[in-house]
């Protein structure tokens, strides 16, 4: 089908915008827009306005993606459809696509993140002066934006009882899947569209380390008892795969509820974090808990550095930042202990830290990432108290006790180049107890 403008024939279609939903089965926005159209076209941004910000051009996440949009393109291909992959800023690419299509509507999942939102804002009205309808849908969450709020309507800010509502009304949902690849035949037959290459982005290619998605029952019925432990296999790592769709929670959500209520909390946790940044933008910039921004930071940068690559003399605190930097990766009680360490005992700005594991971890989400940095620094929603401060000799001996993951990841433990501690546990805990209270005292002073 065509229609006629300015004397152009322009392919009409419908487009299908790829974010963080990478898959073509489950997924709540394909499904919903190719049961509206039989002319759809799947759509995917190497936004430049994110890649030109990442300081490494051998980005293990941005190879993830393009392998996995490589193989949705390749199924694609087995039934005479393509993928449309295009790179540049998301406004410019539809100002093109408006010049090269007759475009009927965009659909695309939701995102809760302040930028994407902004972004999204642009491209709605952009297409809106075009007369084209801008379709976004629930996708990546249960429970999104205000789905989830106490009795008057207000956001939640403590987990528990977040946690408890979500349940409740979990229980009274018919948690519906999206069977989208039953409906392949309604995207667009077409010669093969445009798909830079690694390259032609501006990145190389390097090992990911990222393995299929793959739900281990076994771990999940289990995950109560190993997963405060890294040297077990007690983790599904799944999040990977969360943050860039190439798994649907739905499916992950009905697994834990029937096997496991813990596993099923940390999704809810993630939900939580979500809802919190969508509600609390400043967050990405601010405490939570503002009287916390009152707090002197020491901020040495010698010591940050030392954090940052593993040298603290503090082994597994070590250890879990050479993993980190290695692989992209670091299990859960870790990063609370390394996180713990970074605010408490070096007293440096929680938003330094976030920045690191932000350009460091595969699995980097913006509202988990900043929730759990503030929950470790104490100035976060649900927050432990700020006088918890985690003894990383207490840690590892209660979750590592053979050092065996310590072992794995600080090679020269017992070797002469293994610096001695950067600080003293009993000084450092009362220079931060001090600090924080400091921090109140002046914040209530200044009220």
């Amino acid at each position: 089908m065509t229609t006629k403008t300015n004397n152009q024939q322009k392919p009409e279609c419908t487009f299908f915008w790829f974010r963080r939903d990478l898959r073509l089965h489950d997924n709540a926005g394909l499904f919903e827009v190719l049961k509206q159209s039989n002319s759809v076209i799947p759509l995917f941004i190497f936004d430049t306005e994110i890649l030109d910000k990442l300081p490494e051009r051998e980005d293990k996440r941005v190879v993830f993606i393009h392998q996995t949009l490589s193989a949705m393109h390749s199924e694609l291909l087995k039934i005479g459809s393509s993928l449309l992959v295009m790179h540049g800023s998301p406004l410019e690419v539809f100002q093109k696509l408006l010049e090269a299509y007759s475009v009927a509507s965009v659909y695309a999942n939701t995102d809760y993140e302040p930028e994407t939102i902004a972004r999204d804002r642009k491209i709605s009205d952009l297409l809106r002066a075009n007369g084209v309808a801008f379709r976004l849908l629930k996708d990546q969450v249960i429970f999104e934006k205000s789905e989830i709020v106490k009795d008057d309507g207000s956001p939640f800010e403590i987990f528990t009882p977040y946690s408890k509502a979500w349940k409740h009304k979990f229980s009274q949902t018919n948690l519906e899947t999206f069977p989208s690849g039953d409906l392949q035949h309604h995207f667009q037959k077409t010669n093969p569209l445009p798909f830079p290459s690694l390259s032609e982005i501006g990145f190389n290619y390097i090992e990911t380390g990222i393995s299929d998605p793959f739900i281990d029952k076994n771990i999940i019925q289990h995950y109560h008892e190993t997963r405060n432990f890294p040297y077990l296999p007690g983790t599904s790592k799944l999040s990977v795969h969360l943050r860039f769709g190439t798994i649907s929670i739905r499916e992950l959500v009905k697994t834990a509820a029937d096997l496991n209520e813990q596993f099923l909390n940390e999704l809810i946790w993630r939900e939580f974090f979500m809802m919190i940044l969508y509600h609390h933008p400043r967050v990405t910039h601010e405490s939570f808990k503002k009287k916390y921004d009152y707090i002197a930071w020491r901020n040495n940068e010698e010591e940050f550095h030392n954090w940052c690559m593993g040298e603290t003399g503090y082994p597994i605190v070590d250890a879990g930042m050479r993993e980190l930097n290695e692989t992209g990766f670091m299990h859960n009680r870790v990063r609370m202990i390394v996180a713990s360490f970074l605010t408490k005992h070096l007293l440096i700005d929680w938003r330094w830290g976030e920045a690191w594991f932000a350009a460091k971890l595969l699995d980097y989400e913006l509202s988990s990432n900043n929730g759990n940095w503030q929950w470790s620094a104490g100035c976060g929603c649900d927050s432990a108290p700020y006088f918890r401060i985690f003894n990383p000799h207490e840690q590892l001996r209660k979750f590592d006790p053979e050092m065996i993951y310590t072992h794995k990841w600080v090679k020269n433990l017992h070797q002469a180049d293994y610096p001695a501690p950067i600080v003293e546990h009993t000084p450092a805990r009362e220079r931060c107890l001090s600090t924080y209270k400091k921090a109140l005292d002046n914040f209530k002073n200044e009220r």
